[in-house]
């Protein structure tokens, strides 16, 4: 089958899995996560934690990756090496940021980031990410919206992700998030947008019309009880939907068919509607609708002749599939990721009778546990420095 589309992740952030846990969004955003990445986020950290990433991925059948984190060269280089297929967006945000004091650096070097991976590899398209409407100000979304069409390149960005940011963005705009981006003209460009938890009914009739790809992250959507996208509304409208697992910060995994099928599954309790999101429709947000919805419909997420050769190969021996009625059922209902035997990108075979080729699963691991164990320790220093401050 063809390989699953993760429409929106944070791969180092595999580094922070567990730490944080049970917390609305704005409180594990702004009181825990960005603190912890101006602590610890640095080059090495990227690269460990997107190998780790990586290698999860792998084992799992995702081929094709949406990011956006910190040093998206590093990111770029272990995606060439381990490969895989990513859009991988450069991070721009208003506030001081891991390498950044604020804007103005960080838009500079998304810029020449962009610019100078544009088209040197077949499966790198560079994009540029700003953060969210929320906190990126409109004349800071508007840099990015000219530079991305000077480069023709996509944008990847948070929007209309939980009820805190419509709060902020009402409060400050006078209007809502999706209607916010749309006035800046954000939604008549290729744009990946993150979450869309809250569109309005207006805003769905309207997506189908701009190149705009709404990304599903049920899982972190639920742990950040930020809310439930209206995913079969969208669809039916004719938007392009696909499936995100969010960072592992957020998750914690980045398992795709736990997401197939929680999204398969959380819209017929929302609508009392057991006929809403059938198997088949989890499955194309997964693979062809993803891929369209990340703006790579003609090249991968379908097995056809002229597309990408990105597939995978699911193994249906387990005693959870038996026995086998209808395929599409158990890909959605009953497969989980261990299921996976075989990976492949480009033609070129990753993952080989459930055995990573492309990385050193042992190596991988264990500088992920070195790195939790530094981080740990200081962490524990910090803690007793206050308390003994204190």
């Amino acid at each position: 089958m063809p390989g699953l589309v993760n429409g929106h992740t944070h791969t180092s952030m595999t580094l922070f899995r567990g730490m944080v846990d049970d917390l609305d969004l704005m409180t594990w955003l702004n009181q825990y996560v960005f603190p912890l990445e101006g602590q610890f986020v640095d080059p090495e950290f990227v690269r460990i934690g997107t190998e780790l990433a990586c290698l999860e991925m792998i084992r799992g059948g995702t081929t094709t990756f949406v990011d956006m984190y910190f040093y998206p060269d590093v990111i770029a280089d272990v995606t060439e090496r381990c490969g895989l297929r990513a859009v991988v967006g450069a991070p721009m945000i208003d506030y001081p940021s891991p390498g950044f004091k604020g804007w103005e650096d960080s838009f500079a070097a998304g810029r020449a980031f962009v610019s100078a991976r544009q088209g040197k590899h077949e499966r790198i398209t560079p994009a540029f990410a700003p953060h969210a409407p929320y906190t990126v100000v409109p004349e800071h979304l508007e840099q990015v919206l000219a530079a991305a069409k000077e480069l023709n390149a996509p944008i990847s960005m948070h929007l209309a992700e939980a009820p805190a940011e419509t709060k902020m963005i009402r409060e400050n705009y006078g209007t809502t998030p999706v209607a916010h981006v749309e006035e800046l003209g954000m939604l008549d460009h290729t744009l990946i947008a993150a979450h869309m938890v809250q569109p309005t009914k207006a805003e769905i009739r309207m997506l189908p019309g701009h190149p705009v790809g709404a990304i599903h992250n049920p899982t972190s959507n639920l742990k950040l009880a930020a809310g439930i996208a209206p995913v079969p509304e969208m669809l039916a409208a004719g938007a392009k939907v696909g499936l995100g697992t969010d960072g592992a910060a957020s998750n914690n995994d980045l398992d795709l068919w736990e997401e197939m099928r929680l999204a398969a599954l959380l819209h017929k309790a929302r609508l009392s509607d057991p006929t809403v999101m059938p198997a088949i429709s989890a499955l194309r947000m997964a693979t062809s609708g993803g891929a369209a919805a990340i703006g790579m419909g003609e090249s991968v997420g379908k097995l056809a002749p002229g597309m990408r050769a990105d597939m995978i190969q699911v193994s249906l021996e387990n005693t959870r599939l038996v026995p086998l009625y209808n395929v599409i059922s158990h890909l959605v209902y009953a497969v989980k990721s261990d299921d996976v035997v075989t990976t492949v990108v480009s033609g070129k075979v990753l993952m080989e009778n459930g055995r990573v080729l492309s990385l050193d699963a042992g190596k991988v691991r264990a500088a992920a546990r070195q790195k939790a164990v530094e981080i740990a320790k200081a962490i524990a220093a910090g803690e007793k420095d206050r308390s003994s401050s204190e």
